[in-house]
């Protein structure tokens, strides 16, 4: 996963690498080093060193400090430097195309038909230039396309370069995040001008969990709240929850039982992204202390000390439901559920953690001599979980709120009596992350200094 543990006592982050300069002094040759450079180079690659059309292009190339070009019937290469190449394939670049043409430069949608681009499409002619790699592509009518080098060093596949990386580090967290928790005030978060909202979103991002302090105690204040990230996902609990531990809904949450940590919606197929708390009022009775637990810092400990456990969870699919409702009967699809550690299927980065016991359904997926393992390997999980090493507790109060990622942050409570009320929503982690994303575009430079944005998101924008 992404995120490893540097120590159990600290809250932990992850060290990002730092991207290549396409521009630095390396690039830089004599025409005649340059061509020898570009002819070797290509020999290696086994493809044909570009034919300057006229001397002055060549020495264009050398004083402008361009990557060098070389292509064959298949390919184009781009050398960054002696020893860094890239390699396009031909129908890739021309279906990657982003002139007016084949890019609708407001929508952000291709326009050009992908299926006619002939399988053994060759350039014409590619040439470096300043603004990126020009390419022109035979057809009945001239085509030339241009391919910004930034962009092209940032979506390398033959090799990945290491570009393509741009969330923000997470920071895994144990019990000790106590003495310093992430959080706003309530109007940080509400500001028009959307600093505190970018600031929110971006612990919330880091840290999978954020406090939110000064909060009116009323269900409308924490339902604009809510609503500043996004639109408010319905479910079978409804919209907005405003409720008691009076059973009105077929859920363990409507009693006073203490809950073991968990995450919410394992019988969806896309669980809830975010979940938002606020407790509005406890009278004539004590507890009900709100537990938090870091899934991606428990999974760590797990992978590193046991790593038999850790695939166990990774590939075995755990079946859920929701049943506590007659009119109403949830499993996710397909019926034999996900497994507990979710990863990028490209990365193999750990992305969501899904476990809730409770909701789990009959393991009749398990292979017989699996079966053993597979309760060792959840008994491991449960230890790690409930370690005080990992279990941060807190006593949330009115005006206090908290918002958790239900794809990382595990919560619980302890048992409580008296009478509480409990108000809050679930939030799409679509949402999240489009407003998110949009946030970091208003505010990549300075999170105090908005930067100036276009009328329209760019074409060669690294989300597109």
């Amino acid at each position: 996963m992404a995120c490893v543990p540097l120590t159990r006592d600290l809250c932990m982050s992850r060290s990002t690498l730092l991207s290549r300069s396409i521009w630095g002094a390396n690039i830089h040759r004599g025409l005649a080093t340059h061509l020898a450079r570009g002819a070797a180079s290509a020999a290696a690659l086994n493809v044909q060193p570009r034919s300057p059309t006229t001397a002055r292009s060549v020495q264009e190339v050398v004083s402008d400090d361009l990557p060098t070009i070389s292509m064959d019937g298949r390919k184009v290469a781009v050398g960054w430097d002696t020893r860094t190449w890239s390699r396009f394939h031909n129908i890739w670049l021309r279906d990657h195309c982003r002139c007016p043409q084949c890019f609708h430069s407001t929508t952000k949608q291709r326009l050009l038909n992908t299926f006619e681009i002939p399988a053994d499409i060759t350039p014409s002619q590619v040439e470096p230039t300043a603004d990126g790699l020009q390419v022109s592509w035979p057809s009945s009518e001239s085509h030339v396309s241009l391919y910004p080098w930034s962009w092209l060093q940032k979506n390398s596949y033959d090799p990945p370069l290491g570009q393509r990386e741009t969330r923000a580090e997470k920071i895994i967290w144990s019990s000790k995040i106590q003495t310093s928790p992430p959080t706003i005030t309530y109007q940080e978060a509400m500001a028009e001008d959307d600093r505190g909202l970018y600031k929110w979103l971006s612990h919330i991002d880091r840290f999978g969990m954020c406090f939110i302090s000064g909060v009116p105690p009323t269900p409308e204040a924490t339902e604009e709240l809510s609503r500043r990230i996004g639109f408010i996902r319905e479910t079978q609990y409804g919209k907005f929850w405003d409720f008691t531990s009076d059973l009105a809904k077929g859920d363990t949450a409507y009693t006073t039982l203490a809950l073991g940590a968990h995450t919410d919606n394992t019988y969806f197929t896309d669980p809830c992204g975010l979940q938002l708390f606020h407790l509005l009022s406890h009278t004539e009775g004590t507890g009900g202390s709100t537990l938090l637990v870091d899934g991606f810092y428990v999974a760590s400990i797990l992978k590193e000390l046991h790593p038999e456990a850790y695939s166990i969870l990774a590939r075995t699919p755990v079946p859920a439901h929701a049943a506590g409702e007659p009119s109403a009967l949830y499993q996710p699809s397909p019926p034999s559920g996900y497994p507990v550690l979710g990863h990028d299927p490209v990365t193999g980065e750990l992305i969501q953690v899904r476990w809730n016991n409770d909701d789990r359904s009959v393991m009749n997926n398990l292979d017989p001599y699996q079966v053993e393992e597979w309760y060792n390997a959840i008994k491991t999980w449960h230890k790690l979980l409930t370690s005080p090493d990992s279990e941060y507790w807190v006593q949330l109060g009115p005006g206090t709120a908290v918002i958790i990622d239900n794809h990382r942050v595990l919560h619980g409570r302890s048992a409580f009596t008296g009478k509480r009320r409990m108000c809050g929503a679930y939030i799409g982690v679509d949402e999240y992350r489009s407003k998110l994303a949009v946030l970091r575009e208003k505010f990549a430079a300075n999170p105090n200094t908005p930067s100036v944005l276009e009328t329209e998101r760019s074409i060669w924008s690294p989300a597109l």
